[in-house]
């Protein structure tokens, strides 16, 4: 059973709800250890001095803060200690604000709340309210050594806590060169516009997280299967690489064509190649008919006369 991050309170105006903190992803990443190519046998990093080459132990690392090329000042624990807020177990909202006023760059990483035992009608009070008001709350909360900014929101029969990112660690789009502009400026007329809006409208469908799947590392763990069964020997993944379509290769672009393309087709994502092969084997069976030649029919019928 998961262990939680960190127990505590969750806490708006002068109401207090015990919560504990849970994780609220799964990390699927496959990781791979650094061997030696020769014998096989893993890699260990070690912590060594620059000048002098010499292994360090833990015990003689300090953190340090390069203020100039080659310049450190020290920090010791205590420093750190010192700066960090004095609530460690309080997730601390601040404020209430409308649910789709934060942008979706400040989201992070999410967290779920979970009452602690006699501690359920605060918790659920706090959530139907969200539910009712179409908002979230904006609180503070230390995790380990660092303050974060973050979301109260409800979904379903929870509270998510959500991490967001602070306004100075995002890039402002504005800083990269972005069309601006009408549509008109790029000679976008109104039916594309109605063309793209009824693409929209025929690719649109339910949110359904279950029919999407991370293909790349499953075709990877497909790989690594097959090499563990071959003790080792080397085994190629395949290219099933899509190859690009021939509209896409030029930056001067036919969108009425490509538009009505599309809609034709209703094409959402691309097909699977079972699929596919189930559709080719479909349109085999039925065969077009031949048309026959103006000579082949006199033949036909000069051997129906004389029969």
């Amino acid at each position: 059973m998961a262990r939680p991050i960190w127990t505590g309170t969750l806490s708006f105006g002068l109401l207090n709800v015990p919560v504990s903190l849970m994780s609220g992803e799964r990390k699927v990443d496959l990781h791979f250890r650094m061997l030696d190519s020769r014998d096989r046998k893993p890699i260990r990093y070690e912590r060594v001095n620059a000048e002098t080459g010499e292994e360090v132990p833990w015990k003689d690392i300090v953190k340090a803060f390069e203020y100039d090329k080659g310049s450190y000042v020290v920090v010791e624990e205590e420093d750190i200690k010192s700066a960090a807020p004095e609530s460690h177990e309080t997730v601390e909202v601040e404020a209430f604000v409308d649910a789709g006023v934060v942008p979706p760059q400040f989201f992070e990483k999410p967290y779920v709340l979970v009452p602690a035992k006699k501690a359920e009608k605060g918790y659920v009070l706090l959530r139907e309210t969200l539910k009712a008001t179409r908002q979230v709350g904006i609180a503070r909360v230390v995790i380990r050594t660092r303050e974060y900014l973050a979301a109260v929101m409800p979904q379903d029969d929870a509270l998510l806590l959500m991490l967001l990112r602070y306004p100075q660690e995002l890039v402002d789009p504005a800083d990269y060169k972005l069309p601006e502009g009408k549509p008109s400026t790029y000679r976008i007329t109104a039916k594309e516009m109605d063309m793209a809006k009824q693409l929209i409208g025929s690719m649109s469908g339910k949110w359904v997280p279950d029919d999407y799947h991370d293909e790349f590392r499953a075709r990877l763990e497909a790989v690594i299967k097959k090499k563990m069964k071959s003790k080792g020997a080397l085994a190629k993944a395949e290219d099933n690489e899509p190859e690009a379509a021939e509209d896409t290769a030029t930056n001067v672009v036919d969108f009425m064509s490509l538009l009505q393309k599309s809609i034709a087709s209703n094409k959402r994502t691309p097909a699977k190649k079972g699929a596919a092969k189930k559709a080719g084997r479909k349109v085999a069976k039925k065969k077009a008919p031949v048309k026959k030649t103006a000579k082949a029919a006199k033949k036909s019928a000069k051997r129906k006369t004389t029969g």
